[in-house]
């Protein structure tokens, strides 16, 4: 009997191709993350043991050219992982996140690697290298210092050990956290417990229900649920039980209970930035930021924690006018603000998303942000439907210039499902780059958007239509990438840049020229009228206030969690302590509590940094000023200088420099604080 071949292992790094994910199984991925690895291992060493001086191109070049196999395998691997698991999937997660840590470990710390490496690095002034060669000499030189070649065997073990052990307790979380949102699900199961929902809610919960085989409506712990529910339901009883279940992900004693694993992550974090000389995780992680130290971004979160506690003041004013006009009274909790605020919203600016969403359907607002990327940077999306993806909901577009040579794959998967992780992310297949055969990139956006029934339209709200195009901005990152070497491309920039090109996307999703040519109700194709698009400017910077505050509350425990010298035995009677200290009010909460907060713990990329979507929104609300400035969303001369020096440059340029290259200067924060109205 013949045995099946392993999918992963058959190339399917063509210029434009996706993996056969119909015969992918779980099992395939040990084999052939293990027979990736040991090809690694052997491309690293012909690259260590060369003979020859080390030079640029047998040392630098090489080393970037290395592991395709390990590259595509691991990319397949953590894309299925977050966005189509399974229990197998999920076994396997746990089963290679030590073997996968301890071969990244050993590659940053393989010694006769690292003296090339470093020897290249010494005498990078005499190479005659040009400005990209150059730069990814200094990156991966700061790569390989950063996980510990520098440092003594003994200390270097212990390093390796710490990455392994921390590569388990991430997998761990982030399961935990999927676990709690799956098996939620709040029954609504008569008229009385769906009492205020409009019609769209209702859908999502009869959608969601049959979803789970539940055979009746339920709100689930998808965000974009959960948000309406909290913002329609005239129950207040149920809104608690929601908003408590919500809040409460990874906080439950048993098997699941994230909150000794956060204290152990952060321990280990502790330690390992010690080892490699810092005071604190903090300093470390940091200092490889635009940021450069954590006394900065303590500068920039309490400017902005300073001015927003005024601002969600003045909103709680007004949510208290609302309830009293309602005839209503007592405080108002955490699961009562955003019911409140939809009243002030309905009351003050005439506008009632339930009325707006049908002007906001997926598929028009998908081709809005497809035309403002082709009017901004002449690029097209080609629907390819014989291209099969990972799930049916998944579509999968040909990406080509104006010229129309192909530039990339485009894979948009949009709904929330039981099977994947919470959020909203961009993640890629294959990056853009020309050492070797020049590969185009393969990019994925995953959203959580609750899907209709059969036959009905999924209509988003504007803040799902922002999440969209901000994902979207991550994915052009991607797809525009314009550089030789992988370690450079797209997104492989400095954390608090990242955030800019997706963030600034976001704006081209307000513009008045792009509502009205895009947003039409689904059912008559009417635009959306001129009277809701200036009502929807004048609520904008409505709820600024209990937005940036819950942000920037979850700014801020990260980074002082982040910055302990001691371990933090009680993640969550820390995380009250330093709100209690700041003045959160608890009505207004935060955007991610310890148990739940993946960026922290799930992963290390926004460990002491998730304070970069605020850095980053200084950069991005000052870039955006440029087409301000030049009287036009589209204005061409503008969009050439984006695409040139922000979208397609990747990590080739210092990002302060490729930003100063775009505006001129150096950004300034009055944008930011004026687009979210805390300028006094």
């Amino acid at each position: 009997m013949d045995m099946p071949t392993n999918a992963l292992l058959i190339d399917w790094n063509a210029p434009v191709s996706l993996p056969d994910f119909s015969r992918i199984r779980a099992e395939d991925f040990r084999p052939a993350l293990e027979r990736a690895m040991a090809l690694h291992r052997e491309e690293l060493a012909r690259i260590a043991s060369d003979p020859r001086p080390p030079g640029f191109d047998d040392t630098l070049g090489a080393y970037d050219r290395a592991g395709e196999l390990l590259r595509r395998t691991e990319s397949v691997f953590h894309s299925l992982a977050a966005s189509a698991t399974s229990p197998e999937l999920q076994a396997v997660q746990r089963e290679m996140a030590g073997p996968l840590a301890a071969h990244a470990s050993a590659v940053l710390q393989d010694e006769a690697l690292f003296r090339r490496i470093d020897a290249v690095h010494a005498r990078r002034d005499a190479l005659g290298l040009d400005a990209e060669q150059r730069r990814l000499v200094e990156r991966v030189h700061n790569d390989f210092v950063r996980a510990g070649a520098a440092l003594a065997p003994a200390a270097r073990a212990r390093y390796a050990e710490i990455m392994q052990r921390l590569a388990a307790l991430t997998t761990a979380f982030g399961q935990h956290v999927l676990q709690a949102e799956s098996s939620y699900a709040l029954p609504l199961p008569d008229e009385a417990a769906m009492a205020g929902l409009p019609e769209f809610v209702r859908a999502a919960a009869r959608q969601a229900g049959a979803e789970r085989g539940l055979g009746g409506p339920v709100i689930t712990l998808s965000r974009s649920l959960i948000v309406p529910f909290l913002s329609f339901s005239e129950r207040r009883d149920l809104r608690e039980a929601a908003w408590r279940a919500w809040v409460g992900r990874g906080e439950a004693d048993g098997a699941h209970d994230n909150r000794p694993i956060a204290a152990e992550i952060l321990a280990l974090r502790q330690e390992q930035a010690r080892l490699l000389g810092y005071a604190t995780f903090a300093d470390y992680a940091i200092a490889d930021n635009m940021a450069g130290t954590r006394e900065r971004v303590w500068a920039l979160l309490d400017e902005v924690w300073a001015r927003a506690l005024p601002a969600v003041e003045r909103e709680r004013a007004m949510l208290a006018q609302a309830q009293a006009a309602a005839g209503a009274s007592g405080p108002i909790e955490a699961w009562d603000w955003r019911y409140w605020a939809e009243k002030v919203r309905q009351q003050h600016y005439a506008l009632d998303e339930a009325a707006l969403k049908p002007y906001f359907p997926l598929p028009a607002m998908v081709a809005a942000a497809f035309d403002c990327a082709q009017r901004l940077f002449g690029i097209r999306f080609t629907p390819r439907r014989e291209l099969a993806a990972y799930h049916p909901d998944v579509d999968v577009y040909e990406v080509a210039d104006a010229a129309g040579r192909v530039i990339g794959l485009f894979l948009h998967d949009n709904f929330a499902r039981a099977t994947k992780r919470s959020g909203a992310w961009m993640n890629t297949l294959s990056n853009q780059h020309r050492n070797g055969a020049e590969q185009v990139p393969v990019v994925l956006n995953n959203n959580n958007f609750a899907k209709a029934g059969a036959g009905e339209p999924t209509l988003l709200s504007p803040d799902d239509v922002r999440t969209l195009f901000h994902e979207f901005g991550h994915g052009l990152h991607g797809l525009l990438s314009d550089v030789r070497y992988q370690r450079l491309a797209g997104t492989e920039v400095l954390r608090d840049f990242v955030e800019l090109p997706s963030q600034l996307y976001e704006h081209w999703a307000q513009e008045r020229e792009v509502l009205r040519r895009h947003a039409r109700h689904w059912q008559t194709g009417e635009p959306l009228p001129d009277a809701l698009i200036e009502r929807l400017e004048a609520a904008r910077q409505f709820g600024q206030g209990y937005e940036t505050v819950r942000y920037t509350a979850s700014a801020i425990v990260d980074l002082a969690a982040h910055e302990q010298a001691e371990p933090i035995d009680d993640v969550v009677a820390f995380e009250a302590r330093v709100m209690a200290e700041r003045g959160l009010p608890p009505a207004v909460g935060m955007n991610h509590r310890l148990p739940h907060f993946q960026h922290l713990f799930a992963g290390s990329g926004y460990a002491a940094g998730y304070y970069v979507y605020l850095w980053a929104e200084v950069l991005d609300a000052d870039a955006y000023d440029a087409f301000v400035e030049a009287g036009d969303p589209f204005d061409p001369a503008t969009a050439e200088r984006l695409l040139r020096c922000i979208y397609a440059r990747g990590d080739s340029v210092e990002p302060a420099a490729t930003y100063r290259a775009f505006r001129g200067r150096d950004p300034r924060i009055e944008p930011m604080l004026k687009d979210r109205g805390l300028l006094a």
